[in-house]
């Protein structure tokens, strides 16, 4: 009987405590808890554009030297290293047998020569005073056969002559005149057109020699190699006495006292950029950037990685570029002002795969917000739209936070040395 008067009694006791402990839980509630993060607000500026690509250097001119003959190389009058000049003779080929070409061809032109000038100045003056002296006599007995003429129309007319003598002086007076015309025109053709077969003839036979002669010079000169550019020799493959083959490449001569960085860029990122614009080219081994002017943005895409083509042109005066170089190109765009940018760390990947910022709402709660980015300047980002400036969005402690969760703001931490001077003084 006391057994079940205890147990009654316990099972009693343990439900008023449950009950005492459902009361306390009710009346102390626990509070919501808070997220202690950093802000930064959205704000309106301009940014320049930044493009990093990778490159490559090509010298600023470059010449595969290769002879229009095959020959032996008679000798190398540089090496690799050296610097040369523009029209500077470079090397020279066998070339005896061209030597030769060249002054026959020359002995042939000269002959040539002399046959032109005897044509055109020996032999038509010889026909001029000929055909003048012809028409000088014709003249000269027209003149006679006109005054026998009019003497004997005035004897006609007195009666003192018969009608046939008259008619004969007549026609007497009219061959005459033929024959004057004719020695006449005949000497205004040769004023005007000379000897044109005889000289025709000669000045084809000059004009020829002097073609052969012009093209064996040619062939002798080929025989000599020259840089068309200014620059260093890179590369010289053969040695005195080898066969240089028509067509393949002698000498290489480039150009290294400035340097091109050629970059393939997105189309979208390429349309930001600008020939005149500036660049800076991070080369490996060099502790600074070298500093460099864009100079050519392709209009046209490359049809294999549908990028652009960009040209970057450096200096180089201590010849520390290397053309065949990878480097790391830096590129200034085009200026965006009056547009919103947020710090980059508040920027992060949605759970759809969006671009998201959480934005602290009046109510101090982050709000997960959609928003498309633009351009990148150091640790600032374009926001193209989703805020408005004077928006706060969540730096610290953004990461992983659920939307509407409730919020704390504390103030960015200070690192010691940038701490404001009397600070250490006050707190003593």
């Amino acid at each position: 009987m006391a057994n079940h008067t205890y147990k009654t009694f316990s099972l009693v006791l343990a439900t008023a405590f449950a009950l005492l402990l459902s009361a306390c839980s009710k009346e102390d509630k626990e509070p919501e808890p808070e997220v202690a993060v950093q802000v930064a607000p959205v704000e309106q500026t301009t940014l320049e554009h930044t493009v990093s690509a990778e490159a490559i250097l090509f010298p600023l001119e470059q010449a595969a030297i290769t002879p229009k003959i095959s020959a032996p190389v008679k000798k190398f009058l540089v090496k690799r290293g050296s610097r040369v000049h523009a029209g500077q003779l470079l090397a020279v080929l066998e070339n005896q047998d061209l030597a030769a070409a060249a002054t026959d061809n020359r002995g042939a032109l000269e002959q040539a020569q002399a046959t032109f000038q005897t044509t055109t100045q020996a032999g038509l003056p010889e026909e001029l005073q000929k055909s003048k002296g012809d028409m000088e006599a014709a003249q000269k007995m027209l003149d006679a056969e006109e005054k026998l003429y009019k003497s004997r129309q005035e004897l006609f007319d007195q009666g003192a002559l018969p009608r046939k003598d008259l008619d004969q002086a007549t026609v007497s007076v009219t061959q005459a005149r033929s024959q004057a015309e004719l020695a006449k025109r005949h000497y205004d053709s040769l004023v005007a057109f000379g000897n044109d077969q005889g000289k025709k003839a000669a000045e084809g036979a000059f004009v020829s020699a002097k073609g052969k002669y012009a093209g064996a010079e040619a062939m002798l000169s080929y025989s000599q190699i020259r840089t068309p550019i200014n620059g260093w020799i890179t590369d010289r493959p053969l040695y005195p006495g080898e066969m240089a083959a028509a067509g393949t490449p002698l000498l290489t001569v480039m150009d290294t006292s400035q340097v091109i960085a050629k970059a393939h860029i997105p189309q979208s990122e390429a349309a930001l950029l600008s020939p005149g614009g500036k660049a800076t080219i991070k080369v490996p081994g060099l502790a600074k950037p070298v500093e460099g002017k864009i100079t050519i943005v392709s209009p046209a895409l490359d049809p294999n990685s549908t990028t652009v083509e960009v040209w970057v042109q450096a200096k180089n005066p201590k010849q520390e570029l290397k053309p065949g170089t990878s480097v790391q190109l830096s590129l200034s765009g085009k200026a965006l002002p009056n547009t919103l940018a947020v710090p980059a760390a508040a920027v992060q990947p949605g759970p759809d795969g969006t671009t998201v910022v959480m934005l602290l709402g009046e109510d101090g709660r982050a709000h997960q917000t959609p928003v498309h980015t633009g351009v990148k300047q150091d640790d600032d980002l374009q926001i193209i739209d989703g805020v408005k400036a004077g928006d706060k969005v969540i730096l610290s402690g953004a990461y992983g936070l659920p939307d509407k969760t409730k919020v704390r703001v504390e103030a960015a931490k200070t690192s010691p040395e940038k701490e404001p001077a009397g600070k250490e003084a006050d707190d003593k």
